[in-house]
């Protein structure tokens, strides 16, 4: 297994490769030759296995056995998830109304990325111990990216992580869980600025291919691989956990529900899609619509500027992943992902050619959500559940409440053709846990329940290095980067 730069201007490289890189070399992001395709056999012989299994099976499709050993992966894996709360990992509530909840949260930080952080934070201390090799880890963050991070490299003696947090945009905690990290590993940096600003320096610093490569500079952001590899075991788990029988010729469907930012974990569904999962995809997201814009209108154009919402983490216009996506719809044509990524950077503006359009639009269906609805799907969750949603999962759950449900179907369309029309179950993705945004749950009107794990972070020491409006937040980092490196 081989992987290739969505731009084509990169020779292949194998997954340790993929693995320690940002950004390709030429600008693009890193994806396999081949996507693995699955038959009927395999999905029925995965359709017992547990979460931690799946991601076993599916690692190993993309991590030849000559690179990591099989049994070596599967302890890999085994020690990512030794800290998540949950015995399951991850855990399905259904609720009223058709309402699935997979809630992807129980790691350290109480969020989804801690799934995938934690097995590539595992991944990267393999190569780094059997290589004796330092790494830089470089991280922009909208939220919860930069704690999940620093979690999985906290302390590790060959990799230094520097994350740069945009001040005032996260909640509170979100900050917390970073500044109160005191490793001598971790450099966290508070900027004043809003997640697409403090994606720049991140990106000048990758480009600059000599300055990158003399300090071993790699991202943990979801341009990695290895990030969205594991993401796609969400959507099989998802699926088995949801689907009425796989007994059925063909397969049943069901629909995942994805709030979105970067457009990470949306990539790793359309690659669990490609792989031959029956599932329909729909992307949501928040009042910074770039994303739904570019499904509905084949428009990927920036807005005038950054919408605070309260889903802060998907508080981002330009989704770097939906590259990979259109990548993966053109059939790997990176002349075109190239070009049209290139008009892209130059003007902010991007009209899809009509047939990639099309193509993404009958892969994914799209929603946004603006902050009444958000509270609204909190609000009605909790009447109906005593089940509180963080304001990212009730972008998906908002989805859910803005469709037909069965006694309308029945009313509007008669039950002959209720059991068609009402027949695809539906699971929606929970990014968070309510207790990170307590400011949201206050606005809707709802009693946050916050663990002792979060409560005892207000009582912690912080530190942070301030990143203000005029400085050259590039070069202070260059700064940074070179001074630790003299400690190595």
């Amino acid at each position: 297994m081989e992987y290739v730069s969505t731009r084509g201007g990169t020779r292949a490289v194998d997954f340790e490769g993929a693995l320690f890189s940002g950004y390709a070399p030429d600008g693009g992001l890193f994806m396999p030759q081949r996507i693995p395709s699955l038959d009927r056999d395999t999905l029925q012989r995965w359709s017992s296995l547990s979460y931690p299994e799946l991601v076993k099976e599916l690692c190993s499709l993309f991590v030849p056995a000559k690179l990591v050993p099989r049994n070596t992966l599967n302890e890999l894996i085994d020690r990512a998830f030794s800290r998540f709360r949950h015995k399951n990992v991850v855990h399905l509530s259904r609720l009223k109304d058709g309402l699935n909840i997979l809630e992807l949260w129980h790691g350290v930080t109480f969020a989804f990325k801690d799934l995938a952080m934690s097995c590539t934070g595992q991944f990267l201390q393999y190569f780094l111990e059997k290589k004796q090799k330092h790494v830089s880890i470089l991280v922009g963050t909208s939220g919860d990216t930069g704690s999940s991070a620093i979690e999985s490299v906290r302390g590790q003696k060959n990799v230094d992580i520097f994350v740069l947090l945009p001040k005032g945009f996260c909640t509170q905690i979100q900050e917390l869980q970073m500044t109160t990290v005191i490793e001598d590993n971790v450099h966290v940096f508070a900027a004043h600025g809003n997640s697409d600003e403090v994606d720049e320096p991140i990106k000048e610093l990758f480009a600059d291919v000599d300055f990158a490569g003399k300090y071993n500079l790699m991202s943990l952001n979801s341009i990695n691989w290895s990030r969205i590899m594991v993401q796609i075991a969400h959507y099989f788990y998802a699926y088995f956990q949801c689907a009425p029988s796989l007994d059925t010729t063909p397969l049943p469907m069901v629909e995942i529900v994805v709030p979105t930012g970067g457009g990470g974990n949306i990539t790793a569904g359309c690659i669990a899609q490609k792989m031959g999962l029956p599932i329909r995809l729909i992307t949501v997201v928040n009042s910074n619509d770039i994303i739904h814009r570019t499904v509905q209108h084949g428009d990927f154009s920036l807005a005038e500027s950054v919408k605070a919402t309260l889903a802060s983490a998907m508080d981002i216009q330009e989704p770097y992943n939906v590259e990979r996506i259109l990548w993966l719809l053109s059939g790997s044509d990176s002349h075109l992902i190239k070009t049209l990524m290139e008009q892209f950077n130059i003007s902010k503006r991007l009209k899809l050619p009509e047939d990639l359009h099309r193509k993404l639009s009958e892969t994914l269906g799209s929603c946004s959500a603006s902050d009444q609805d958000i509270v609204g799907a909190m609000r009605r969750c909790w009447e109906e559940n005593q089940y509180l949603l963080c304001p990212h999962s009730a972008v998906a759950a908002h989805y859910h409440y803005s469709q037909p449900h069965s006694s309308q179907l029945a009313y509007i369309f008669g039950f002959l053709c209720l059991s068609f029309l009402s027949s695809i179950p539906r699971c929606c993705l929970a990014p968070a846990s309510a207790a990170k945004f307590q400011g949201a749950l206050l606005q809707a009107g709802l009693v946050p329940q916050i663990p002792p794990e979060i409560t005892a972070l207000t009582a912690m020491e912080t530190r942070s290095t301030p990143l203000e409006q005029g400085q050259d937040w590039a070069q202070v980092l260059r700064g940074w980067i070179e001074a630790v490196a003299q400690q190595w």
